[in-house]
């Protein structure tokens, strides 16, 4: 969120004005830097969130991997340093369960990142397309990434596209669907959180 760059901005401003007090303003460019990328790592713009029996991508970032067949699916989304950050919940209802697991800090790219790596873990059930439904979607620490924050907790329920945290400086997401969706993206595209269709709902009696 902007709160969280301002404070990250506002320490290298005051370390760059040091710097150009005392020995000189060239010294103070890389501080002034790290404030503008701090700033824009931090943004959390509005985004349109598309209407129908679908679920949206819960991360910005290029999907690094995706496995469907008639259990469900999984789609993993992976966020660079220029990534929007904020997560969001790929369908709307309520959270019936959070677990925070502690783990190692391997490049969030590699496969067993989801298996190694510290993480929490949303579950939520709702109703879509007058189906009922539950996702499970993990935000997943990286190498630089070594903070998860939830703003969420057991019992809410949310919107779809809603926020419900963000994970600091690169890391990755990855959703658990179950057979009634059928994934619609592709290794290697991009996404945006709340606003890219991931997968859409499956009509009744419609194979998996």
């Amino acid at each position: 969120m902007v709160s969280y760059g301002i404070y990250y901005a506002l320490g290298f401003v005051a370390a760059g004005a040091a710097l150009t007090w005392l020995v000189g303003w060239p010294f103070a460019i890389p501080f002034y830097l790290l404030a503008i990328f701090c700033l824009n790592f931090f943004r959390d713009p509005e985004r349109k969130i598309p209407e129908g029996a679908v679920a949206v991508a819960p991360a910005d970032g290029k999907v690094i991997g995706v496995q469907a067949d008639a259990n469900g699916g999984r789609v993993n989304i992976f966020m660079n340093v220029f990534d929007v950050h904020v997560n969001r919940t790929p369908i709307p209802g309520r959270i019936t369960k959070i677990e925070y697991k502690t783990g190692e800090f391997v490049n969030a790219s590699r496969e067993d990142a989801c298996t190694l790596n510290e993480q929490n873990v949303f579950t939520v059930e709702g109703n879509v397309g007058g189906r009922p439904t539950r996702v499970v979607f993990s935000q997943i620490a990286g190498l630089i990434a070594r903070r998860i924050i939830c703003y969420k907790k057991i019992g809410d329920v949310l919107a779809a596209g809603e926020r419900v945290g963000l994970i600091k400086f690169g890391s990755r997401v990855d959703i658990f669907l179950g057979p009634e969706w059928e994934v619609t993206v592709r290794d290697g595209e991009r996404v945006s959180a709340g606003s890219s269709v991931i997968a859409r709902m499956r009509t009744s009696g419609e194979n998996a």
